[in-house]
């Protein structure tokens, strides 16, 4: 527990076996308290690998992003509540001590909901074009249609537990991260974004960022999520 905050961290993870033990044996135990990994149905052993390691596994055979967090949340609602929740992803490759970096900010009580934004030239060769481009047009449309700036959509983020609980998410798929930062600015959080490098995945390859096709999927998602919140802010 840090300075008086129960962290947990929710780790959605779909065919992730070879890149679990990393991304677990990098949370900070000075700073995370507990650590949920979401299985999405995979077909090998990543649930097994998770509890190996000490995680909290819970089993969302419905594929899809959001619908993993999401069954991440009502796991964490259901027991000892935390004050702040980590997302990280399951082939999540940075530094420690990016962890408190993130959290540090809803700890002090200077934000609710803080992105690790992956800015830089070093962050720009290190993600593909194709990903890139697709995260610049979401944003602009962001802007056009709502006001609010962001730098990135990255799914390294820390949230006010509360605060995750008040914007009701329902997204089900990609579009969770931008649902997540639409609906908190919409219902004015205090929303930080802070610098975090960004680093080719070590095992593996990326299901979203890794091809053309991954990214194009990801991006039909979000542009859906754009109408549908975009529809509920005029409703």
């Amino acid at each position: 527990m840090i300075s008086g905050h129960r962290v947990a961290v929710l780790i959605p993870a779909y065919d992730e076996e070879a890149s679990l033990p990393g991304v677990l044996a990098a949370m900070p135990r000075a700073v995370v308290d507990e650590v949920v990994v979401v299985d999405n149905g995979s077909r090998d052993a990543t649930a097994a690998v998770a509890a190996r390691h000490g995680a909290t596994v819970v089993q969302e055979p419905r594929r899809g992003y959001g619908a993993a967090c999401l069954a991440g949340v009502r796991r964490l609602a259901s027991g000892e509540l935390p004050d702040i929740v980590l997302f990280v992803d399951a082939d999540w490759n940075g530094d420690p001590a990016e962890v408190e970096r993130v959290v540090g900010p809803v700890v002090a009580g200077t934000a609710d909901l803080v992105i690790g934004a992956r800015m830089g030239a070093e962050n720009r060769s290190a993600m593909p074009w194709h990903a890139r481009a697709g995260n610049r047009f979401v944003l602009e449309l962001v802007r056009t249609l709502f006001g609010h700036r962001f730098a990135d959509l990255g799914p390294f983020r820390a949230i006010r537990f509360t605060s995750l609980l008040a914007l009701h998410m329902d997204d089900r798929d990609w579009g969770w991260t931008l649902q997540m930062q639409i609906r908190a600015a919409e219902l004015g959080l205090r929303v930080l974004e802070v610098p975090v490098a960004h680093r080719r995945r070590a095992i593996g390859r990326s299901k979203i960022s890794g091809s053309v096709t991954g990214s194009a999927r990801a991006g039909a998602k979000m542009l859906y999520t754009l109408a549908r919140e975009r529809l509920a802010t005029r409703s």
